[in-house]
């Protein structure tokens, strides 16, 4: 399949993200490989649907001249609420051989969905991520903020490979498959991503790709670093107090996946993340802070906080799984069957 047709999912929950929204629907609109539609898929917020739903509705029927882009569809989650049953939902709805996934609070180089369609040439590939970059609230990151510690607002973090290279999970918020993945694997595990902004979790896509990769030994899982999206990072999380908030939820994350998948590959990539980039990182805060460049101390510190504060939420997080206090669920997609469409 080398030009798959790529329905791209959008899940939102909020109207304080509405010009974000507007903004990330614009951007797939004007991709150099049109999107096949774009669904947008509301978690449980009645309002929003029903004004994402009036502003577009002109794009199901557009007389003789269809706009680029495809239609948008607006979708009520058709699940618990949370991220991974709004991205079963888009997935059940979608109809292209290909469903990329970008985040409501982020646009998309012009080149992103040519990026991801050129790497499902090789029929092996089954997922494609891309780079996220940052756009701090404030203008520039923060200078104790560690490169290293992106992840932690969503983005693209130092140690990751460049170019387009085969990785063991893409991350969520710039991602796609391809449909016969979610055959294999099924969909998103709920009980384990995000829920709004109530629980700052993660790892979903990183349990899904170790599923996937178990159901499908064969499969090839790629990040091609010129899929570029650039992500908002409100000004709440540019502070160390969310910081640690959000490694203290990844540990609790981790410890799901690897209660599901096993610690030998829950934990693999992490392993060389925590071994090699991470004191790497801490020289490079420490060096600045000798030639008296600005936040060399506190990168130093926040990654030294960071890593422990993981491991705190991981260990409780085992823990909580041991005694069964924790679960989540794996979802078949079903096909035509997501309710709410427009």
């Amino acid at each position: 399949m080398s030009d798959p047709g790529i329905s791209v999912v959008i899940c939102v929950y909020t109207e304080d993200r509405w010009e974000d929204i507007l903004a990330a629907v614009s951007s797939v609109r004007a991709q150099s490989r049109p999107a096949l539609e774009t669904l947008l898929v509301v978690d449980h917020n009645q309002a929003l649907l029903d004004r994402l739903t009036k502003e577009y509705e002109e794009y199901e029927e557009f007389g003789d001249r269809p706009r680029a882009g495809g239609p948008v569809r607006v979708l009520a989650n058709a699940g618990p609420r949370g991220l991974s049953a709004g991205r079963n939902t888009g997935i059940a709805a979608s109809r292209g051989e290909v469903v990329a996934f970008l985040d409501d609070d982020a646009v998309a180089e012009r080149d992103w969905l040519r990026r991801f369609a050129e790497g499902y040439a090789d029929p092996r590939v089954m997922a494609v991520g891309g780079r996220t970059v940052p756009v701090w609230a404030s203008g520039r990151r923060p200078a104790w903020f560690p490169e290293e510690f992106d992840w932690v607002v969503g983005c693209s973090y130092r140690g990751l490979p460049p170019g387009r290279v085969r990785v063991r999970n893409v991350l969520g918020g710039n991602a796609s498959f391809r449909r016969t993945a979610f055959d294999a694997a099924g969909g998103f595990a709920t009980g384990i991503g995000r829920d709004g902004d109530k629980r700052p979790l993660g790892c979903e896509e990183t349990e899904l790709c170790i599923r996937l990769t178990r159901a499908r030994p064969d499969a090839v899982l790629l990040i091609d670093d010129r899929a570029v999206i650039h992500h908002r990072v409100p000004g709440a999380r540019e502070h160390f107090r969310y910081f640690r908030t959000r490694t203290w939820a990844e540990g609790l994350s981790k410890a799901l996946v690897a209660r599901s998948v096993g610690a030998d590959k829950g934990l693999e990539s992490e392993r060389r993340y925590t071994t090699r980039v991470l004191p790497a990182g801490v020289a490079r805060g420490l060096r600045d802070a000798l030639l008296a460049r600005p936040g060399g101390a506190g990168r130093a510190g926040a990654i030294v906080a960071g890593v422990l504060t993981a491991a705190g939420g991981y260990a409780v997080g085992t823990v909580r799984a041991r005694r069964g206090r924790t679960a989540f669920q794996i979802v078949e997609i079903g096909y035509g069957k997501a309710g709410g469409a427009v």
